[in-house]
């Protein structure tokens, strides 16, 4: 019996969510013993998918950065340079670097989030920060008596 909509009608095939083709095809690649083909990728998304649709969503992937190819013949290899939490950080990084003004976006955006998100950032900024600042050598608090003695 075919699914059917809240009316009761014949419901078509699902529509896939905006990115969730690319981060399936990201994750095929990630679990790749190497550089890889199209067709190997077509493959291991169960072959449903046009070969030229395969195509055009690693191409979309290697202008984001998420993947790599290099020539193998008269084809390309494949290979992931991100994972599904680096292209969602991406797509972060475009939208904006396409507005003008960055502070008011990031502004907006830490405002919008839920508590337990904006303790999660302030984490992950503090440690990013921690992590510069040992790499530019300065000292930070609570590291003072450790190094040279």
């Amino acid at each position: 019996m075919a699914d059917r909509d809240e009316d009761g009608t014949a419901a078509g095939p699902r529509r896939r969510r905006q990115g969730e083709l690319e981060g399936q095809v990201l994750a095929v690649l990630r679990q790749a013993p190497g550089p890889v083909n199209t067709a190997w990728v077509q493959d291991r998304l169960g072959g449903t998918l046009a070969y030229t649709t395969v195509i055009t969503i690693l191409t979309r992937l290697q202008a984001k950065g998420a993947v790599t190819r290099e020539r193998e013949g008269r084809s390309f290899a494949w290979t992931a340079t991100a994972d599904e939490a680096g292209l969602a950080a991406l797509r972060m990084r475009k939208v904006l670097d396409a507005e003008a003004d960055r502070g008011a976006v990031l502004a907006s955006f830490v405002t919008g989030l839920a508590p337990g998100d904006e303790e999660l950032l302030r984490g992950l900024l503090t440690r990013t920060g921690d992590d510069e600042a040992r790499t530019a050598g300065a000292p930070l608090p609570g590291d003072e008596g450790e190094g040279e003695r």
